[in-house]
C-alpha cells in the first residue's frame, strides 16, 4: 500500500487524472483494452474533470461502476451521470463500452437489476478500480454493519435502507472488488480523516470500516489531500 498526499483537492485531482491517463496508455501499449471501475463522489468527479481527452484512447476503454444509486436516470446523484457529465462524454467514450446499472424507471426490481449488472462484468479482473470513502468508512455501497459485507457468492447485490440517501442501491461485493489488479482511493476533506486512518491501520475490522476490505492484487494506492491525511 502506498499513500500520496497532495496539499489540496485541486492538486490531488490533477495528479490523479495524470496517473489515470498514464495507466490507460500503459495498458493500451501492452495490447489490451483497459477495464476501469469508476466511482462517484466529489473528489473523484474533480479528478474526472481534469482528465485530458487527448492523453489516451478513451474510445477503446471499457467502464463499469462499483456501485450505483437505484434512482431514475435523470437524477444528478447517480454515479454514472456524474461521470458522464464530467468525463465520459468529453473524452469520447464509446457508449457500448459503458456499462450502467439499470435505473428504477425500468421494470426490474433492485435484486433483478443487480443480477443483470453482474452479467455485464468481465471474466478478467478490472485493471483499475477507483473508490472514495465515506466518513463512516464505507466503500462503494458497503456500509458498516450491513449484511452485504459478509457476501461470499454474488458479485453484485442490492442494498436497502442505506444510512445515506437514497435508500436503495446496487453494489459490487468484496469478492469481486478484490479481483482488481489496482485499487486507488481518491479521498479529500477533514471529515474523512478518521475513516482513512482506520482503513489503513495495521489492525481493524471491515464491519466497522468496510474500506479495509478492498485491496488490489498488484497495487493499492491512496491519493489524499492534506486534510484527509491528517491522522495518517
Amino acid at each position: 500500500m502506498t499513500a500520496v498526499i497532495s496539499p489540496d483537492l485541486d492538486t490531488l485531482a490533477r495528479d490523479g487524472a495524470e496517473r489515470l491517463c498514464r495507466r490507460v496508455r500503459d495498458i493500451h501499449a501492452a495490447g489490451r483494452r483497459p477495464r476501469l471501475l469508476l466511482t462517484g463522489g466529489s473528489a473523484a468527479t474533480s479528478l474526472y474533470r481534469h482528465v485530458d481527452a487527448t492523453a489516451a484512447r478513451w474510445s477503446n476503454v471499457e467502464f463499469w461502476w462499483g456501485d450505483e444509486r437505484f434512482v431514475p436516470e435523470e437524477l444528478p446523484d447517480r454515479n454514472d451521470r456524474q461521470a458522464r457529465e464530467a468525463f465520459l462524454e468529453r473524452v469520447g467514450a464509446t457508449p457500448a463500452l459503458v456499462h450502467r446499472v439499470a435505473d428504477n424507471d425500468c421494470s426490474l426490481s433492485a435484486h433483478e437489476a443487480a443480477d443483470r449488472y453482474a452479467a455485464t462484468l468481465p471474466a478478467a479482473p478490472f485493471d483499475l478500480a477507483l473508490f472514495g470513502i465515506g466518513p463512516d468508512g464505507h466503500i462503494a455501497s458497503l456500509f458498516p454493519g450491513f449484511p452485504q459485507l459478509d457476501e461470499t457468492e454474488a458479485d453484485v447485490v442490492a442494498v436497502f435502507d442505506s444510512p445515506k440517501p437514497p435508500p436503495v442501491r446496487i453494489t459490487m461485493t468484496f469478492p469481486r472488488l478484490n479481483r482488481s489488479a489496482a485499487v486507488w482511493f481518491i479521498v479529500s476533506g477533514a471529515d474523512k480523516a478518521h475513516a482513512v486512518a482506520r482503513a489503513i491501520a495495521a489492525d481493524g475490522d471491515v464491519h466497522t470500516t468496510p474500506a479495509r476490505g478492498v485491496r488490489g492484487t498488484a497495487e493499492t494506492l491512496w491519493l489524499l489531500d492534506q486534510a484527509a491525511a491528517a491522522h495518517v
